[in-house]
């Protein structure tokens, strides 16, 4: 499956992303978007970041 965009994510569906910038391909992990902030897949805390992509679990 390729990686989109992640403005296309869906908002509360847990889909795998990654952060793949000029510093290279770092933090790929399941995390669920609620609104404008990511979330760990249980829900248990949100991440500091945002990704820049992702695609189907």
């Amino acid at each position: 499956m390729p990686w989109l965009t992640i403005e296309s994510a869906p908002d509360g569906v847990a889909v795998m992303t990654k952060i793949d910038d000029e510093h290279g391909v770092r933090n790929e992990q399941v995390l669920v978007r609620k609104g404008r902030l990511w979330w760990h897949e249980d829900g248990s805390m949100y991440v500091y970041y945002t990704p820049t992509h992702g695609r189907p679990k």
